[in-house]
């Protein structure tokens, strides 16, 4: 039987404030991750060139997702995350408010690991669209991941 863990994609009334909860967990392979809209309109989309040209963050090996537009709470998405490595991903209409989470697979490397800058200047990159900044200050760190397990978002809990 496969594993599940929830995450759940949480926002004040006015929409304020949004996060994904927890916004770090640390998983092994094969292991189902299961998204689930308490408030407002959410995605989880993993940063992928494929994902309207987001810079990938997620093992060169592994499939990008997109859920579309959770609407109504209760409304959820999967994937199954087997190959091992550091997955970050982001909800559309609020990675410029810093709504954005990471999960480490097994063991923390890959594109996930690195600077969020890694790709400028590579071949194939033209194109690729950086992590806002207020996503970047919003990511916890793959060492408190491996630490903590299960990291919770700051700000109000619900």
């Amino acid at each position: 039987m496969t594993a599940v863990e929830v995450i759940a994609m949480r926002s004040d009334a006015l929409g304020a404030w949004v996060s994904f909860d927890p916004i770090g967990l640390y998983v092994e392979p094969g292991t189902t991750i299961r998204w689930i809209a308490r408030a407002n309109v959410h995605t989880t989309t993993a940063y992928h060139p494929r994902n309207d040209h987001h810079s990938l963050r997620i093992p060169a090996g592994a499939a990008p997702w997109d859920s579309g537009f959770l609407v109504h709470p209760g409304d959820h998405f999967e994937v199954t995350l087997t190959v091992p490595g550091v997955y970050d991903y982001y909800c559309m209409p609020h990675e410029a408010a810093g709504m954005v989470g990471r999960i480490v697979v097994g063991r923390p490397d890959g594109p996930g690991a690195e600077a969020f800058d890694y790709w400028v200047g590579r071949p194939g990159t033209e194109g690729w669209r950086p992590v806002p900044e207020a996503a970047r200050r919003t990511f916890p760190s793959v060492a408190q991941i491996l630490v903590d397990r299960r990291v919770r978002p700051a700000g109000p809990q619900r």
